[in-house]
């Protein structure tokens, strides 16, 4: 998935280009389903955050700046945004979602499955980069929060995070 196919279909996502739409839900939503159902470990709420982040994608395709990143990065990061606000909202309705009783087996074996090259890609990173993203993409800890827990400087978390995630992209490209 490079940013060269997405690029055109978002452009024409912010002209109202449902076509366009549907061609960049098909093309990304598998993995950012992924990186939004391993953050909730849920499939239903996981569905639901997908669905919520599409609809901002919809609305907002007209702000992407591609000086910021690539397109798929800047829906990740709605994903991800997405994911961490229900995160929030789950944790302050005091909702048990995330404990292992709520972990349908099933649905971690199918996330598997069709997941294996993002698990195979994940396994070649550095224990320090694999932890690093692991604790900001799927535990949803800010920068922060990465720096006490690891008790580590800022920069070098920020750099594992940064040369992990293109690791990841040029692996996931291959």
């Amino acid at each position: 998935m490079e940013n060269d196919d997405l690029l055109p279909l978002l452009c024409s996502t912010a002209q109202g280009d449902k076509h366009a739409f549907a061609n960049l839900y098909q093309q990304t939503s598998g993995k950012l389903f992924a990186i939004t159902l391993n953050m909730l470990t849920n499939r239903a709420h996981a569905e639901e955050v997908l669905q919520e982040a599409f609809i901002k994608i919809w609305h907002n395709a007209s702000e992407y700046n591609s000086s910021k990143g690539t397109v798929i990065s800047w829906m990740i990061s709605i994903v991800r945004y997405r994911s961490l606000d229900a995160l929030r909202y789950n944790k302050v309705r005091k909702e048990q979602s995330l404990g292992d009783d709520d972990i349908n087996e099933h649905d971690i074996e199918v996330s598997y499955a069709e997941n294996t090259k993002l698990v195979s890609c994940i396994e070649q990173l550095e224990p320090q980069q694999k932890q690093a993203i692991h604790l900001a993409y799927y535990k949803g800890l800010s920068h922060s929060e990465l720096v006490e827990h690891i008790d580590t400087p800022l920069g070098t978390v920020k750099s594992w995070i940064r040369r992990g995630l293109v690791q990841l992209q040029r692996c996931l490209t291959l």
